[in-house]
């Protein structure tokens, strides 16, 4: 077991990193021959060169996933079968959990005791409870009269395409594959350009862990692309997307455009972590919304990026805070004992000191934090930025930051929270803390939020399903409502 940087290094200087395509069963170069660079924000060294697939790709990609599907060599075993290929498949990422987690790391910035912790497990996790799940969904009898007999049953859709992001390349694709795979689908997975790595290498995995060819497919590349040619296929049954509202808008009108294909969008957030002045662990939950804002260096859709404090605490409460970040503290991603790594690249780094210049310029105070750092590594490191005196009008407070920048805004009274927790465009999450159970089943209830948390911040686990409302999308990863989204309902009516 690695435990230091100079471990961590030692097994970077081990490996073999694939770039490379894996289409029907083989790793294959992009149809045109093009890459792109794969740098790492850790310190700027070079990974590999990586297939630029584009509509080629994808039209092959396609092919042998419908061919798959329609052979019945994966679609028709018997879901038990599929559970056990699949709990191998689990089994086998975690037997490679730390080429893999190194590969999460230097491919897309965050702490390596995280990616090890965190993201390996997770994503094995994931397999392994939509495997143990699948042979436990039964299908259902209508209440007919007496000459008939009514069956409701749920088949796979079929060939399954899924665009996910960057921050959590495999917990992410683990989400949609798992259930996708289980329920007897081909699946074709894009990954974010920003962190391909993990995605192409678990493709040989799968493969390994007995996933026919065809059935597992990896299309490196852009968005623009081989993204586009994934929502325009008439080929495509399915298309699941974790990422920005912006890109989930127009994978709807491409889904419409070309063979109405079900199409599932989990998107932006601008979650509310609202802190009354009853909370039961006012340090607790200072150190909550530390983590909320920098864990995974704020690269995170559910990211707690507005704090709504009681004014009666506001004095009392936004030192704890200011105090509570400052063990967020950037360090080199490879090192152990870092909590909070580098930003995902150049352009979004900027993109966050960006918005960054436009909090002070709307007049919200930088109480700490918001400089770039470590710049002596090559990496792209930035400490965590608190800002007060927020309104919730301000761009910080509207607009999707996706990096550690938090916003304190302050409330007089439980209307007032909770008109501007629910004053976005999103609904994706958010925190509530207080002693008051009624006020906390009351305020929940009135949140237009997909997942809320009392009294913490980013509970959950596989049981509990995670989704959006308004436009933070429509589609819900993990519990068995996820099963939902990769299957069709067929009513089957027999005349006795």
């Amino acid at each position: 077991m690695s435990t230091t940087r100079s471990d961590w290094e030692q097994l970077y200087q081990s490996l073999t990193l694939e770039g490379r395509a894996f289409i029907d069963g083989q790793y294959v170069p992009a149809a045109s021959g093009a890459t792109f660079e794969c740098l790492s924000p850790v310190d700027g060294r070079f990974l590999a060169n990586v297939a630029s697939t584009d509509e080629a790709d994808a039209n092959a990609a396609v092919s042998a996933a419908r061919r798959a599907f329609e052979s019945g060599v994966w679609s028709g075993l018997a879901p038990a079968q599929r559970k056990r290929t699949l709990i191998r498949f689990a089994d086998l990422i975690l037997a490679n959990q730390e080429e893999l987690a190194l590969l999460e790391t230097l491919d897309m910035g965050k702490p390596i005791s995280d990616a090890l912790a965190i993201d390996v497990p997770a994503a094995a996790n994931a397999i392994r409870w939509s495997a143990e799940a699948i042979d436990k969904i039964y299908d259902e009898v209508a209440p007919t009269p007496h000459d008939q007999l009514g069956l409701i049953t749920r088949e796979p859709v079929g060939v399954v395409a899924a665009i996910v992001p960057w921050n959590f390349p495999l917990i992410m694709a683990s989400w949609k594959f798992a259930p996708a795979l289980a329920a007897g689908n081909s699946f074709i997975l894009k990954p974010s350009e920003k962190s391909p790595l993990t995605a192409i290498r678990i493709a040989q995995l799968a493969l390994q862990a007995g996933i026919p060819k065809g059935v597992f497919n990896v299309l490196p590349g852009y968005g623009h692309t081989v993204g586009k040619a994934l929502a325009l296929h008439m080929d495509v049954d399915t298309l699941a997307f974790t990422g920005s509202t912006a890109i989930a808008k127009q994978l709807l009108i491409y889904a419409g455009q070309s063979n109405m294909k079900r199409v599932w969008m989990e998107a932006g957030g601008k979650s509310a972590n609202v802190v009354f002045a009853d909370a039961p662990d006012l340090q607790a939950a200072a150190q909550a919304a530390a983590g909320a804002i920098a864990f995974n260096q704020g690269e995170v859709c559910t990211a707690g990026s507005r704090l709504l404090v009681e004014r009666s605490i506001r004095d009392t409460f936004i030192p704890l805070v200011v105090e509570a970040l400052k063990a967020w503290k950037p360090g080199h991603a490879l090192d152990p004992a870092t909590n909070v790594g580098a930003i995902v690249d150049a352009r979004q780094l900027e993109n966050v000191l960006r918005y960054i210049q436009i909090g002070k310029d709307q007049g919200a105070h930088l109480l700490a934090g918001g400089n770039r750092t470590l710049q002596d590594t090559g990496g792209l490191y930035l400490e965590p930025a608190i800002f007060d005196g927020v309104d919730n009008a301000m761009t910080i407070a509207a607009e999707e930051i996706f990096g550690p920048v938090l916003s304190v805004i302050t409330f007089d009274s439980t209307e007032q929270a909770l008109h501007i927790a629910n004053d976005s465009i999103f609904g994706l999450a958010a925190g509530v803390w207080t002693r008051d159970l009624s006020k906390a089943h009351t305020f929940a209830r009135g949140l237009r939020a997909g997942s809320v948390w009392v009294n913490q911040y980013d509970g959950g686990d596989m049981t509990a399903p995670f989704g959006g409302f308004k436009q933070s999308g429509n589609g819900r990863d993990k519990s068995l409502h996820a099963f939902d989204k990769y299957t069709e309902l067929k009513a089957t009516w027999i005349k006795l």
